[in-house]
């Protein structure tokens, strides 16, 4: 005998055996057969199949329920096509198969290993492939929630029940209607429609507002219609038109009629001392979505007297729950730990209906979430919004059989009047947080932009990333021979140095460029392998980690492994945060990178060209002083040396080459080198500095002007020494004698890099001993502030100061005061040599 039937006839298109599935999943378990459900929904899918990929007709699916079984049949209307490669289906008691691996015939296949019986029937035009699962007998388990028979409250009339139906758009607008409405509400339908909802109810005050009320997911009560309409029940339910617009259906019936739409709870007849959840909810601020949650948690377990209640959310594709809120659970459980909606290992299956378990220790893998807590009965109801599943709810005690049919209902009817508040909560969060994930990007960009130096950006890496995004996080950099340990931070400090132990025991990840987030182990194993899992230095360390490459300029130059402690897990919203903060820190560490490696290249290069240490001259106090202008640069336009030519006659040289940086520095280094080889080779200052002078205009477009002061010393027995200078076009030296006269020690003569032949002589000087020849580059005498200068005389009158003072003395007394002269740093290249003859001791 046929108990209940329902059928359904899908169009010859690809996603009709989806569609076909859902339908038979719904009709199984809207009749509270949830055994059955696997099986048949397995065999309904290859069968569709058939019919509308391979047959190309529509297929009518029909399911009947029977006192013992259930009959479900396929019909499509290709019946010449027969039974596809027949010969694969086995014959009546036989055990043999045709060709196992065959495309034909595979529905009918899994229809002989699964079904209790199967046939097929033709007939004019139609081909029909039926089956019967067999329902097992009632043991503990899973039982849907479904709202039971009227009874006695069935309506007592003679006339027809009229039951209106109603859409209303978001303004509170009627949109359309059924002629029901009309007779309940007294008015024909051009008079309704595009009228105000709000104009032909009257609204009860007490409670939700109209306009609250039509926005929630389900409400249902009694109010009065304006016009004598009278009173009337009502359901209410959000819906989604085909464009996604949402609106509320409002079903109407007379006072008198409501048993025909009113559920078994409502507000009204709860229990006494037990209020409706929403109620219980209280006022929370906007963005206070975990103390909604955990009020709601903590409400239920109350409203059902129970041991434990939580409360998941889907995520924003609805194939996965998320754990947002417990209580009464053991303490481990992982927020946001993923559950499965409907497939895979660990899917939560009773997700879109309301369901009583009656005893988890008969079924432990019904709700693995609550594995080894102790909790024996449970009921889940879902959560939804305008029809989308968008949470579950559930409520647990630790006696088994504890909840019944009625109990389900009462929380389903709860949970519909919190779910719009609820969804709203959750949508604020999100663009909270996507609000938020915006300005931490801004400031991440700030920051990394903010230096170029390789160590800092490391640093400004993993500081962004702890713990905002993680617990704790490892920079690698990429090498030949694979990846470096860069930079380990974990928000313990305490923490850092065991947990860079272990990262150095571990094989660095591999990431290639395409990889995007992927999941690491290896700590974990690492931690194994070295029997430090139980360590009290590693507890509750290493939970999920994350590695995610570092791209730049479509190479990968390190990674970035995030990681979280025990029990936890990343959210996606933060995983898409982490690959957005990876992409701007990418390009961050590479420009450090280059702008490291060209700076020491920079450096490198500068460096040879200064001159070795100075040598020591016995009778002779000699100090330098070198500042080269710029970031970076060690080494600029102003050069300097001091060199040994032979025995007891040494050269000394200071310079100025046109211009700075790298360019002037490279005739620094033609003029330093040339300097010492023609010196050694006997040529005296004016035949010197003209092959240098040649050597400069043979660069072409390269050359540069240069100032140059020449000379040769040479320490006498006497004490005083005897200098040959020539100065070409620099800043001539001065002389400090012992009673604080300065004087110029030569006469100024043509640059070098200008004219071809120059006529240049070489002036002899002697110092005394207690003298001092001070000489310097441009860059102290042409230091300014503002309209003010240094000059020769500033110069002269701060060496007039320093009589009686050692050659280094007097070199940091010229420094400061060009220093102190203006306030900010120098702009030009500045050398400073000092040369004092010592005063002889007496006895």
């Amino acid at each position: 005998m046929v108990t209940a039937r329902a059928a359904a006839t899908f169009e010859p298109e690809g996603r009709s055996a989806g569609a076909a599935r859902g339908f038979v999943r719904d009709a199984l378990l809207g009749w509270g057969l949830p055994e059955v459900v696997d099986d048949a929904v397995v065999l309904v899918s290859e069968l569709v199949t058939n019919a509308v990929v391979h047959a190309g007709t529509a297929a009518e699916v029909a399911v009947l329920r029977e006192e013992e079984s259930v009959r479900i049949e396929v019909t499509d209307r290709h019946p010449e096509r027969g039974l596809p490669a027949f010969a694969n289906v086995p014959a009546h008691g036989s055990d043999h198969f045709g060709d196992p691996d065959g495309e034909g015939g595979r529905g009918l296949l899994m229809c002989s290993a699964i079904s209790t019986c199967w046939g097929v029937e033709y007939s004019a035009g139609r081909k029909t492939v039926w089956f019967r699962l067999a329902l097992p007998e009632h043991h503990v388990g899973t039982r849907y929630a479904l709202p039971s028979l009227p009874g006695g409250e069935l309506p007592d009339t003679d006339g027809p029940v009229l039951v209106g139906v109603v859409r209303i758009d978001e303004q509170g607008t009627v949109r359309s209607c059924n002629p029901d409405a009309e007779v309940l509400l007294r008015l024909p339908a051009d008079q309704l429609l595009g009228r105000a909802w709000a104009e032909l109810v009257d609204w009860p005050a007490p409670g939700l507002g109209l306009a609250e009320t039509l926005r929630l997911a389900r409400w249902e009560g009694g109010f009065t219609l304006f016009g004598d309409g009278g009173e009337v029940y009502a359901v209410q339910v959000r819906v989604r038109d085909t464009h996604g617009e949402p609106s509320t259906l409002c079903l109407l019936v007379r006072e008198a009629d409501r048993a025909v739409l009113r559920s078994p709870v409502t507000a009204a007849d709860a229990p006494a001392g037990v209020e409706p959840l929403d109620l219980l909810v209280g006022h929370l601020g906007p963005d206070d979505l975990g103390g909604l949650l955990q009020r709601i948690v903590e409400r239920a377990r109350d409203l059902l007297d129970a041991d434990a209640a939580y409360l998941l959310l889907t995520t924003d594709d609805e194939t996965e729950f998320e754990l947002r809120a417990a209580t009464g659970l053991p303490g481990g459980l992982r927020r946001h730990a993923p559950i499965p909606v409907e497939s895979g290992a660990g899917r939560y299956d009773s997700a879109r209906l309301p369901a009583v378990h009656e005893d988890l220790a008969v079924r432990p893998n019904a709700v693995p979430l609550l594995a080894g807590s102790g909790l024996r009965s449970l009921i889940t109801v879902p959560l939804k919004v305008d029809g989308r599943l968008t949470g579950s709810l559930g409520v647990a005690a630790t006696t088994a059989g504890r909840y019944d049919n009625e109990d389900a209902l009462r929380l389903q009817f709860a949970a519909d009047r919190v779910a719009l508040a609820l969804e709203s909560a959750r949508l604020t969060e999100l663009e909270r947080l996507r609000r938020g994930s915006l300005s931490f990007l801004v400031e991440a960009s700030d920051l990394l932009a903010g230096t170029l130096e390789l160590g800092q950006t490391l640093a400004l890496m993993a500081q962004m990333a702890v713990p905002t995004l993680a617990s704790w996080c490892a920079v690698y950099t990429s090498a030949d021979a694979g990846a470096d340990l860069a930079f380990v931070l974990h928000q313990d400090e305490d923490r850092i140095d065991r947990l860079r132990d272990l990262l150095d025991k571990t094989p660095p990840p591999d990431a290639a460029r395409d990889s995007g987030v992927t999941f690491w182990s290896a700590p974990a194993e690492a931690a194994r392998q070295a029997g430090l899992t139980d360590s009290p230095e590693l507890a509750g360390l290493l939970g999920e980690t994350v590695v995610l490459p570092l791209v730049a300029r479509n190479r990968v130059i390190g990674l970035l492994v995030l990681g979280v402690s025990t029990g936890q897990r990343f959210r996606q919203e933060m995983l898409e945060l982490a690959e957005d903060l990876s992409r701007r820190a990418a390009l961050a560490l590479d420009n450090s990178r280059l702008y490291s490696e060209r700076t020491a290249t920079s450096q490198a290069f500068q460096r040879a060209l200064l001159p070795p240490d100075l040598p020591a001259i016995p009778g002779l106090e000699v100090e330098v002083f070198y500042q080269a202008a710029g970031e970076g640069n060690e080494v600029g336009g102003d050069f300097y040396d001091i060199f040994q030519i032979r025995e007891g006659t040494y050269g000394f040289a200071i310079g100025d080459v046109c211009g700075t940086g790298p360019e002037a520095a490279a005739v620094t280094g033609l003029a330093r080198h040339a300097l010492r080889l023609l010196a050694r080779e006997g040529l005296d200052g004016p035949q010197l500095l003209s092959r240098l002078n040649s050597a400069i205009l043979d660069e072409g477009s390269r050359s540069r002007f240069l100032t140059l002061l020449y000379g040769e010393l040479t320490p006498r027995q006497d004490g005083c020494t005897e200098l040959s200078l020539v100065c070409a076009g620099h800043p001539l030296p001065l002389r400090l004698r012992t009673d604080g006269q300065v004087t110029p020690a030569a006469t100024p003569q043509p640059l070098l890099g200008v004219l071809e032949e120059l006529e240049l002589t070489a002036e002899q000087v002697v110092l005394e001993p207690g003298e001092v020849l001070l000489c310097v580059t441009d860059g102290v005498t042409e230091r300014r502030e503002g309209q003010r200068m240094l000059g020769d005389d500033g110069l002269a009158a701060v060496l007039t100061g320093c009589t009686g003072l050692t050659a280094g003395a007097v070199a940091a007394r010229v420094q400061r005061a060009v220093e102190r002269f203006a306030p900010e740093p120098p702009s030009d290249d500045m050398a400073i040599l000092t040369l004092r003859v010592p005063e002889q001791r007496t006895g």
